[in-house]
């Protein structure tokens, strides 16, 4: 698993490559735990380049989001695999996160909800 971080306007955005399970959760929650501890807590976290997700990676995505709606913020997904995407259709999780096909438009969203 890599772990690339950058900010995009103002966005803290972090984009995941390989497989994201239970041997690399811990590194990604303490990278997400240390966004979504202080406002703004807006994220996205990219998954394009995710070709496998398991229950802990998934739990530590719920956590994440669930810090960062306690802080009056977001954490979006995006660039979803149909192999990752059909995990979170299943556990209806797509219902809870907002998910965008594109890197830009998930920080665009979360842009415009901070100017607002």
């Amino acid at each position: 698993m890599e772990l690339n971080a950058q900010l995009i306007d103002g966005i803290e955005v972090i984009a995941l490559q390989g497989r994201f399970d239970v041997n690399v959760a811990s590194t990604v929650r303490k990278r997400i735990d240390d966004i979504t501890s202080k406002k703004p807590a807006l994220l996205v976290v990219n998954l394009e380049e995710v070709n496998f997700l398991d229950s802990t990676g998934l739990a530590t995505l719920v956590q994440g989001q669930k810090q960062a709606q306690a802080l009056n913020g977001k954490m979006n997904l995006c660039g979803l695999r149909q192999s990752v995407r059909i995990i979170f259709e299943l556990t209806r999780l797509d219902s809870f996160f907002e998910i965008f096909s594109t890197e830009e438009e998930a920080v665009t969203a979360l842009v415009e909800m901070k100017l607002s």
